[in-house]
């Protein structure tokens, strides 16, 4: 972000514009693709996307101008969108509802870890000044990733049982039909949107943040920013935890306590961030755990609690493509109030959002799974 801002050029509002443009096709692919890995199989409808979200990203490369990367971001959001639910309809497959918190919270340190990696990988990358290898050599690495879950994944235990075949003939627009009708769908989605208000903010901007308000040179910043989903690792393992060995499966009181924990640590961020570097790192590394943690615990155990093992994909691509108007919306969030009242004011925004969250969520304190 801070090169495509002074080397490339591209303003604030060209940046959010084009996170804008991704974020809509991913949104919008939630529900398409929920479709077609219920229907179809999830395994080759998620190595496709892998796929193309690889080429897209080779296009950066070869022409990281505005209209390039607007028109190449909404094709990587599309291709992108084919991941979660399908890899969350293989996963319901293979776990038990009673099992998933933890299963759950280990699995989805998957993008959290592929997201503190990939920070550190591009900083060390464009820390030579060469920073459009930020869009290839990740792209090649994808390639080689999509090769190797092709090859090897599955998508259930047995391929060929009666139970599966009678899974994979389950009308998915009909799962749809019945999942709309569930209010905890609707809360966990609802829930899922405002927890990434604030998770896509800070995975876009904390580069930013640092740069122009802390003042910390660009490849500082990227290493810093990578606190943040680090420190998420954590926070994901913590509510898959506590949400099956604590709460007896019962997912929506970790997602309250957390969202509230979230709250408080994003009010202390401007207060901890004036003691210097090591006040800052300890006020980011808080709130990664306390955003990673609902959010891998709605969009992961929840979801699949949501859909059943017939209907995961289309209750993940649900719950994703409501929570993904959040996406949507983080980019003007950070660029408008950032610009015109300050970042100090963008962590109060934060402090209201956490806390809806929290409230939302308090609703199904006592909801547990069906087997």
């Amino acid at each position: 972000m801070p090169f495509l801002n002074t080397a490339g050029g591209i303003s604030k509002l060209h940046l959010a514009d084009i996170l804008f443009a991704y974020s809509l096709c991913y949104s919008a692919g939630q529900f398409l693709m929920g479709s077609l890995a219920d229907r179809f199989s999830p395994r080759l409808v998620v190595g496709a996307g892998l796929t193309l979200a690889a080429v897209a990203n080779i296009g950066m490369f070869a022409s990281p101008v505005y209209p390039a990367l607007l028109a190449l971001g909404m094709v990587n959001g599309l291709a992108q969108s084919s991941g979660w639910p399908g890899l969350l309809k293989i996963m319901a497959a293979w776990f038990r509802p009673a099992e998933r918190g933890v299963v759950m919270g280990w699995w989805t340190t998957n993008y959290v870890l592929g997201g503190f990696l990939a920070t550190i990988f591009a900083s060390w990358l464009v820390s030579g000044g060469q920073w459009r290898q930020g869009f290839v050599l990740p792209a090649l690495l994808l390639l080689a990733v999509a090769t190797v879950f092709l090859l090897l994944a599955r998508d259930r235990p047995s391929e060929g049982s009666a139970h599966a075949q009678a899974e994979t003939l389950h009308l998915p627009f009909a799962a749809y039909r019945a999942i709309v009708r569930r209010p905890v769908a609707w809360a966990t989605a609802i829930t899922a949107m405002l927890v990434k208000v604030t998770r896509y903010s800070f995975l876009f901007w904390l580069p930013l943040y640092f740069t122009e308000q802390l003042h910390y040179r660009p490849e500082q910043a990227g290493y810093l920013s990578s606190v943040y989903e680090l420190a998420g690792i954590g926070g994901a393992l913590l509510a898959g935890y506590a949400s099956d060995k604590l709460m007896r499966s019962r997912r929506y009181p970790v997602v309250c306590v957390m969202l509230a924990c979230l709250a408080l640590a994003c009010l202390m961020q401007p207060r901890l961030a004036a003691l210097g570097w090591g006040g800052a790192l300890a006020g980011i590394a808080i709130i990664g755990i306390m955003t990673f943690g609902p959010d891998t615990l709605l969009q992961g155990a929840a979801s699949q609690d949501a859909g059943g093992p017939g209907g995961a994909a289309s209750a993940a691509g649900l719950v994703n493509g409501v929570a993904s108007l959040g996406q949507l919306l983080s980019p003007y969030l950070v660029a408008q109030v950032a610009t015109r009242w300050g970042w100090d004011t963008l962590f109060t925004s934060f402090v209201a959002i956490a806390l809806a969250g929290s409230a939302v969520s308090a609703l199904f304190w006592n909801h547990r799974p069906n087997e």
